[in-house]
């Protein structure tokens, strides 16, 4: 994964008012904590942080006080009508850094004949990566399973230097077989008197 390059700049007021007035000249207040410092308050360009975490676990190089910081998205609150990003916590990350991260999961291929649903227990992959190289999705071939079986956390095939952050015999998809609805009862017939 590629490093998307943004320009910090750290903020001295907080607040509910100070957040408002950030947000109005279109930019994105946050927080840099991570490996023991002490909090930094930032404030973001708004759309080039929106674009780069469009891509999951986007690998951040900010550009803060002259010094180029590497950083993970921890946490994004976003507006929930509007979706527009209200905050975001970034997490402080340093090259060959291991880092726990949850990796999406896809998956290809067509199911058994016969109107199975393929169940996603997690839509996320918990595992432990390198900072630098965090995979951004992870593929997994359902061809022809059939009802009842399941695709476990060790059954997905990892990139080098990625292991799992959870038990191996974690359910990740399961195949479930299309129940029937059962056909409505009809009323009886009124009776007339």
């Amino acid at each position: 994964m590629s490093e998307v390059k943004l320009t910090a700049e750290t903020r001295s007021e907080f607040g509910k008012g100070a957040a408002r007035r950030i947000r109005r000249a279109n930019k994105v207040p946050g927080v840099l904590y991570g490996h023991g410092t002490d909090p930094v308050h930032l404030t973001l360009p708004g759309h080039d942080l929106m674009m780069a975490l469009k891509t999951s676990n986007a690998l951040l190089a900010l550009e803060l006080d002259g010094k180029t910081e590497l950083a993970i998205p921890k946490a994004v609150q976003r507006d929930p009508l509007k979706g527009f990003i209200e905050h975001v916590d970034l997490l402080l990350v340093n090259r060959g850094e291991q880092v726990n991260v949850e990796i999406p999961v896809h998956t290809e291929g067509e199911l058994a004949p016969g109107g199975n649903l393929l169940e996603h227990v997690l839509n996320a992959l918990p595992v432990e990566a390198e900072a630098t190289h965090i995979p951004e999705a992870l593929t997994v071939s359902v061809e022809g399973l059939e009802a009842g079986a399941s695709v476990l956390a060790k059954d997905i095939t990892l990139p080098k230097g990625v292991s799992l952050a959870v038990d191996a015999d974690t359910v990740v998809l399961q195949v479930l077989a299309a129940q029937a609805e059962e056909p409505a009862a009809e009323g009886e017939e009124a009776t007339e008197a």
